[in-house]
């Protein structure tokens, strides 16, 4: 049986995902529910429909096309009832202003390979290659692992990047293709962590661990919530610290660009509300440097 995954992005030419220029593959699906997610049109497997109402300018392309009367203008005003889409896409096809996007896409090996061997000559004058990324792309890992070593027999350099919270059975399906894992970090505290993402942290410790135990080279990546995540900086530093494998780390200030994705999708915006300030990250980038860590330079 042909293996296939849900995505719901594909990025060319990204920087910020591992070293050099990079394809980055997102995957759908994630264990966690991380309060300040910025992707939450990858947190379940099923395809998502989003409507950015901001963006409509009740043109009535949308309801001209779609059979199931799901979009409807009444009074300059456009009404989406979410329940009666059946996901044909008509819509996001027919809107001339990107106001409907539907995240979700399944593809096999085969169809994505040729994509991201577009980029092959990019890659290799860059240092860079294919991040798999999310959601948490492990969810799926047995594409990951096909994709992963289709990749590796074109010659191209994979990241994966993980919250760790997996099964020890999914890291091993990856780790014989994977050139690097970039690993997210949110606390070290259980309790910090399950106020922070609904989940124990327990296996992603672990996992980590063992990542390290096997001299796989790692990128840690933190997320610097204020007011969640940002009194775990001392004891993640600590922790890091005993590891060997450590290429670098991340300190990742939160933002909140995601606010329109929440509403577009329907769903409760989690978000919180205090950005961190420049100082509060070069703090914690001391913090690291202090314990002998090297930082990602901004």
């Amino acid at each position: 049986m042909i293996k296939k995954a849900t995505i719901f992005d594909i990025k060319r030419f990204a920087v910020h995902d591992g070293d050099g220029i990079r394809t980055t593959i997102f995957f759908k699906g994630c264990p966690l529910r991380c309060v300040w997610c910025h992707n939450p049109e990858g947190l379940t497997q099923k395809t998502d429909i989003c409507f950015f109402e901001h963006k409509c300018i009740l043109c009535g392309e949308c309801a001209r096309v779609c059979e199931k009367s799901a979009h409807k203008l009444q009074t300059n005003i456009h009404i989406f009832d979410k329940n009666a889409c059946v996901l044909c896409a008509s819509c996001e096809e027919a809107c001339p202003n990107d106001s409907i996007k539907i995240y979700g896409k399944e593809v096999t090996v085969d169809e994505l390979l040729p994509i991201l061997l577009e980029d092959k000559d990019f890659f290799e004058s860059s240092g860079g290659g294919v991040t798999l990324s999310g959601g948490e792309c492990l969810v799926q890992a047995d594409f990951c692992r096909e994709l992963l070593s289709e990749l590796k027999k074109n010659g191209i350099s994979t990241a994966v990047d993980t919250s760790g919270f997996v099964s020890r059975e999914k890291l091993n399906a990856v780790m014989p293709f994977t050139d690097i894992f970039l690993y997210d970090l949110k606390a070290y505290s259980e309790d910090v962590h399950i106020k922070c993402t609904g989940q124990s942290n327990k296996i992603i410790l672990e996992n980590l661990k063992y990542i390290d135990a096997t001299g796989k080279p790692t990128e840690i990546r933190i997320p610097y919530v204020p007011e969640y995540n940002d009194g775990e900086i001392e004891a993640l530093a600590e922790f890091i610290s005993s590891l060997k494998h450590v290429t670098r780390v991340k300190i990742l200030p939160y933002h909140n660009y995601a606010s329109g994705k929440y509403a577009a999708l329907g769903i409760e915006n989690t978000l919180p509300c205090r950005l961190p300030t420049d100082e509060e990250i070069r703090a914690a980038e001391d913090i690291m440097l202090s314990h002998g860590i090297k930082v990602y330079e901004r």
